[in-house]
C-alpha cells in the first residue's frame, strides 16, 4: 500500500522505500559530478546578489526615502523618541529617581510591596509570599539596580506588544483580506531568531536603550497577535448573535461580547508576551541596553562563571515571579469575582498600593536602608560558585573527556562530515520529493524554492553546518524526551514531577543555559548541543506524554482483549496513536533549537549563528537579515513537513 500524495489516503500499488530511492539519486548525482561540476557545488557565478541588494534597499530608505512632510529617517527618530519616552520614567521611577539628586524614586521596599498587593489580589497570600520571596532575593543577593534596569523595559514593552498584536489580531479578524498577511507575517516573524532583529534596528535606530525595546516590542508581538486572532475566531456565534440582538454596535460587540468571551486565550497570550520580553530584553544586551542580561553577557565573556550563575539566577527569578503572577491572573479571573458595594472595598488593593507608595518615597529620602540595602546585609556566593565549579570540572574532568569525546568522534563528526558532503543538488531533489510526497506540487515547490534561495544567497555551507548542530541536538532530544514522556504518562507522581521541572526550565530564559554548558564543557560544538539540548527537548516530552495520554481507552481496552502484551500494545497502538501528536512536539523542538543555536554562536559555533553575530558587529543589515532568513527558512520548511506528515497521520488514523 502507499499514501495518495495529496490525500494521504491509502492506495494500491508497490512502494518503493525512501532511502532507496535516495540512494539512486545519490549515486545518478555523484556519477554525474565529474561531467557537471556544479551538480555537487554550486557556482559561485549562480550567487545572486540578494545581500547587495538588501544593503541597496536599506541605504536608500535611510537616506533618500522622503514623503514630503518628513523622510524616513526622521520617521525612525520619532518612532524612537516615542519609545524612549515611558522609557526615561519607568527608569527614573525604578533605577536614576526623578529631580536633581535622583532621590524621588520607588525604593526596594515599595517594589517588594506593590508586588505583594499585586499577588494577594490575583491569589491571595501565598502567591503574595512567594512573588515577595523574589524580590527579597534580587535586593539581598545584589542584584538590585541591574534587575530594575531590565523591569523598566518590560514594565514599557509588554503592553506596547500586546496592544500591536491586539490590533492585528482584530483586524485580521474583521477583514479577511488582511487575515491571510497577518498570518504569513506572524509566521516569519515568529521564524526568525532573536539576533535578526537587531540588525535593522540597529541600522535604522542606532544602539541603546529605545532601539533595544523596539527590537523586543517586535519580537514579542506575535504570539499575542496569534493568540488574538484564534480567541476572536473561537467565540461561539450563539454569543455573537446574542450580542447583536442587544442592539450592540461594531465597537461595543468587540469591547462587551467578543474580547471577554475570547479572554481566556488573550491570557494565555500575555503571558508568552511577557515571557517573549524578557527573553529578548537579556539577549538585547548586545546593542547596548542594560541590566541583568548586560551584567550577564559581561561575566561570561570573562568567564567569570560564579558571577555570571549569581546574574542568570536573577534572572530566573524575574521570570517566574512574572509568569506565576501572570498564569495566576489568566486562571483566577480576578475579574469574575463578587464585587462587594462599598467603593473602598472594591478597590482596596489600589488604595494600599497608593498608600504604601505615599509612605515609602518620602521616607527613603531619609532612610536610605529603603533605597538600597548597605553591603553588610547583601550576599555574594560567587566564590562559593567558582569553587564548587572548579571542584565539579576537576571532580568529573575525566568521564567528561570520555563522553566528550565519544561524542565528538562518533556523533558529530560523522553527522558534520554527511552534512558538508551532501550535495546542494541532491539535498533540494530529496526535500523537494519528500514534499511532493506529502503535500504535492505546491508544498515541493515552496521547500524547494527555499533551499535554491539558501544556496542562491552564498550561506549554503553555513547553513549546512546550522542543519549540522541541530540535527545532532534533534537525535539528542529524541533520545531523552521520548523515554521521559513515556515515563510521565505511565506513572502520575512522576508525571508530576516532569511537569513541574518541564515548567521550570521552560520559564529560564535562553540566555542562561549557556553558563552549565560553559562550564563542564568550555566552548565548542559540544557546549553549543548541549544548551540546545536543554532548551529545546522540553517540547519533545510534553507532546510525548501528551500524545500517549490522548490515546482512546476504548482502543486500549480492545488491544488488551484480543491479548496484546504490553510491549505489542506500545509499539503497536500506543506509539502509532501518539505519534501525529510527538510530530507536533518534534516541530516545536527543532524551532527551538534553531532559535538556540543562534544563540549557542556567543560560546564558539561556526553556523549562521556566527555570521548573523558578525553582522550585527559590522552593522551589516543585509548579511545578517540573509542569515537570519536562511534561518527562517529552515524552521519553514521542517514545519511544513512535519505538519503535513501529521496531518497525514490524523487522517489515517481517523482523527482528524
Amino acid at each position: 500500500m502507499s499514501i495518495d500524495n495529496a490525500q494521504g489516503i491509502p492506495r494500491a500499488g508497490f512502494a518503493v522505500p525512501g532511502f532507496v530511492v535516495f540512494a539512486i539519486l545519490a549515486a545518478i548525482v555523484v556519477a554525474l559530478g565529474d561531467t557537471f561540476p556544479w551538480i555537487l557545488d554550486y557556482p559561485s557565478e549562480w550567487q545572486l546578489p540578494i545581500i547587495e541588494l538588501v544593503d541597496g534597499g536599506a541605504n536608500w530608505l535611510i537616506f533618500s526615502l522622503d514623503f514630503g512632510l518628513f523622510t524616513f529617517k526622521e520617521l525612525t527618530r520619532a518612532l524612537a523618541w516615542l519609545v524612549s519616552v515611558p522609557l526615561e520614567w519607568t527608569e527614573s521611577a525604578l533605577v536614576s529617581g526623578f529631580g536633581e539628586d535622583g532621590a524621588v524614586r520607588i525604593p526596594w521596599f515599595g517594589v517588594l510591596c506593590l508586588v505583594a498587593i499585586v499577588g494577594h489580589y490575583i491569589r491571595g497570600w501565598r502567591l503574595a509570599l512567594a512573588a515577595s520571596l523574589g524580590v527579597v532575593y534580587l535586593a539581598v543577593f545584589d542584584q538590585w539596580r541591574p534587575a530594575m534596569q531590565t523591569l523598566s523595559v518590560v514594565i514599557v514593552c509588554v503592553p506596547a506588544a500586546a496592544l500591536i498584536g491586539l490590533v492585528l489580531g482584530v483586524a485580521a479578524t474583521r477583514r479577511p483580506w488582511i487575515e491571510k498577511p497577518v498570518v504569513v507575517l506572524v509566521n516569519l516573524m515568529q521564524s526568525i531568531p532573536h539576533y535578526a532583529y537587531f540588525l535593522p534596528v540597529v541600522f535604522f535606530f542606532g544602539i541603546g536603550l529605545a532601539p533595544g525595546a523596539i527590537a523586543t516590542i517586535a519580537f514579542a508581538t506575535p504570539p499575542m497577535a496569534r493568540c488574538a486572532l484564534l480567541g476572536l475566531k473561537r467565540v461561539p456565534a450563539e454569543v455573537l448573535e446574542a450580542g447583536a440582538m442587544c442592539g450592540t454596535t461594531p465597537w461595543q460587540r468587540l469591547v462587551k461580547v467578543e474580547l471577554p468571551s475570547a479572554r481566556p486565550t488573550l491570557m494565555v497570550g500575555l503571558n508568552q508576551v511577557i515571557m517573549q520580553t524578557l527573553g529578548m530584553v537579556v539577549i538585547a544586551s548586545l546593542i547596548g541596553v542594560k541590566g541583568l542580561g548586560y551584567d550577564l553577557l559581561f561575566s561570561l565573556q570573562n568567564l567569570k562563571l560564579g558571577r555570571a550563575l549569581e546574574q542568570g539566577l536573577a534572572i530566573v527569578v524575574i521570570a517566574i515571579v512574572l509568569d506565576r503572577l501572570s498564569q495566576a491572573y489568566a486562571e483566577e479571573a480576578p475579574w469574575l469575582r463578587h464585587r462587594p458595594e462599598r467603593w473602598t472595598a472594591r478597590h482596596a488593593h489600589g488604595i494600599a498600593a497608593l498608600l504604601a507608595l505615599a509612605v515609602l518615597i518620602p521616607l527613603s529620602q531619609h532612610w536610605t536602608i529603603l533605597h538600597a540595602l548597605p553591603a553588610s546585609w547583601t550576599i555574594s556566593t560567587a566564590a562559593f560558585w567558582d569553587d564548587s565549579i572548579r571542584a565539579v570540572t576537576d571532580g568529573l574532568y575525566g568521564v567528561l573527556t570520555v563522553v566528550k569525546n565519544f561524542l565528538v568522534i562518533y556523533v558529530f563528526l560523522p553527522i558534520k562530515k554527511a552534512c558538508q558532503s551532501l550535495p546542494w543538488s541532491l539535498v533540494i531533489l530529496a526535500v523537494g520529493a519528500i514534499g511532493f510526497r506529502l503535500g504535492g506540487w505546491r508544498l515541493c515547490a515552496l521547500v524547494s524554492a527555499m533551499l535554491l534561495a539558501i544556496a542562491a544567497s552564498g550561506y549554503w555551507d553555513v547553513t549546512m553546518l546550522t542543519v549540522y548542530l541541530v540535527t545532532v541536538s534533534i537525535i539528542l532530544c529524541v533520545v531523552i524526551g521520548i523515554p521521559v514522556g513515556f515515563i510521565a504518562s505511565r506513572n502520575e507522581t512522576a508525571n508530576r514531577v516532569i511537569a513541574l521541572w518541564c515548567d521550570t526550565f521552560q520559564t529560564f530564559p535562553s540566555f542562561v543555559y549557556l553558563i552549565p554548558v560553559v562550564m563542564l564543557f568550555k566552548v565548542g560544538d559540544v557546549a553549543a548541543v548541549m544548551a540546545v539540548v536543554i532548551w529545546a527537548v522540553i517540547p519533545m516530552i510534553r507532546y510525548t506524554n501528551l500524545g500517549l495520554r490522548g490515546v482512546p481507552s476504548d482502543i486500549v481496552e480492545a488491544a488488551v482483549s484480543v491479548g496484546c502484551t504490553r510491549r505489542q500494545l506500545f509499539w503497536r497502538v500506543r506509539l502509532p496513536m501518539a505519534l501525529p501528536e510527538m510530530l507536533l512536539g518534534l516541530n516545536q523542538t527543532i524551532m527551538f533549537a534553531l532559535f538556540m543555536v543562534v544563540i549557542a554562536a556567543l560560546i564558539g559555533t561556526q553556523d549562521l549563528g556566527r555570521e548573523i553575530m558578525l553582522a550585527l558587529s559590522y552593522s551589516d543589515i543585509g548579511a545578517g537579515l540573509v542569515a537570519g532568513l536562511c534561518i527562517a527558512f529552515i524552521g519553514i520548511i521542517s514545519d511544513q513537513l512535519i505538519g503535513q506528515w501529521s496531518r497525514q497521520r490524523k487522517h489515517a488514523l481517523g482523527i482528524a
